[in-house]
């Protein structure tokens, strides 16, 4: 998963430890190994909650019969984090079918939420969440131009020829194909937080 459906997968609003679980769910990829242990108990269980739906998604047969779309369409290696990303689009596009907070709401409440604690953030981290923020990153997940920036920025960063920068046009030309495979997959990874975060 991307950005959006992690901080959207952080449990309930009304839980106590709900705030904590959104930054560990946040700064998980930049927290190696048992580095996590230098954090409170609670940024703790996001972080393992973010590695724990990394590995359901990672295994599940639903997300490899998109990642397996993507191998063939030429995007190798770089397949899995290209279709986390375009599950982020349809969660951005579908929000209402999935939260009673429109999606904008949603994204400014994170925002304040993750510029309240920057603090507390690794370093690479405190970096890019002003950048996030002021390009509105949550919300540029909705259209395809702005899937096409993000893996634009993901492309610059990977090695030379990962062709990220052009899977947009992939998913355009299987959209309804990708979408069925979000619509079936989804559901399941709710189930499976909510499990974890009994």
């Amino acid at each position: 998963m991307n950005f959006l459906a992690h901080l959207f997968l952080a449990g309930q609003l009304a839980s106590p430890t709900y705030a904590d679980i959104v930054v560990g769910q946040f700064i998980a990829d930049s927290v190696p190994g048992k580095q996590l242990e230098n954090y409170p108990p609670a940024v703790q269980t996001g972080i393992r909650l973010h590695r724990a739906i990394d590995a359901f998604t990672d295994q599940h047969p639903v997300v490899r019969r998109s990642t397996q779309r993507l191998r063939e369409a030429g995007y190798g290696k770089y397949a899995g984090v290209i279709s986390d990303m375009f599950l982020d689009h349809f969660l951005a596009r579908n929000f209402a079918e999935f939260s009673p907070e429109m999606l904008p709401d949603f994204a400014r409440r994170i925002y304040a939420l993750l510029t309240a604690r920057q603090a507390e953030m690794p370093p690479r981290v405190q970096q890019f969440l002003p950048y996030m923020t002021q390009h509105n990153w949550l919300m540029g997940y909705v259209e395809l131009e702005g899937i096409r920036r993000a893996l634009s920025g993901l492309s610059r960063r990977a090695s030379a020829g990962s062709g990220m920068e052009t899977a947009v046009d992939e998913l355009r030309a299987n959209y309804a194909a990708y979408e069925a495979d979000f619509r079936e997959f989804f559901p399941e990874l709710q189930q499976q937080v909510a499990n974890i975060l009994e």
